[in-house]
């Protein structure tokens, strides 16, 4: 008996703060590119979007180009400041995360941004320079 490949086929929902994205089918090196492009664009329409959510509950197959996909979005993600959401992960995928040490890189909060420097330029909070090169 051969197994065909299950395509995959999202389904994306907004709301006010934060985008779900659901996954039917397998994440592997044929339909990688496409949950990336999904989550990348809804990123880039949505500033002030604070969290996106996968949800995985239908989720197949996951090969390494899958786990690619997913960690380029977790790096997308941080970088935009909204927190990735891995839900309903079936135990396949919690396996694949567990292996590979992923889990908690893929769902970590999204670091905090430092502070804007003040209109004068000093650092806030910052200790004085010191050295050779200092003015104190």
């Amino acid at each position: 008996m051969t197994t065909h490949p299950q395509h995959l086929r999202l389904t994306t929902v907004d709301e006010q703060n934060s985008v779900r994205i659901e996954l039917h089918g397998d994440l592997d090196h044929d339909n990688a590119d496409l949950l990336v492009q999904e989550a990348t664009g809804r990123l880039a329409a949505r500033p002030a979007l604070t969290d996106l959510h996968l949800r995985c509950a239908r989720l197949g197959a996951v090969d390494s180009m899958g786990l690619c996909a997913l960690l380029m979005i977790a790096r997308r993600t941080a970088e935009a400041g909204v927190r990735l959401h891995l839900d309903d992960r079936p135990a396949r995928l919690e396996r694949l995360l567990n292996l590979t040490g992923t889990l908690g890189h893929l769902t970590a909060p999204p670091p905090t941004r430092p502070p804007a420097p003040s209109a004068t330029g000093a650092r806030t909070g910052a200790a004085p320079p010191t050295g050779p090169n200092s003015t104190t």
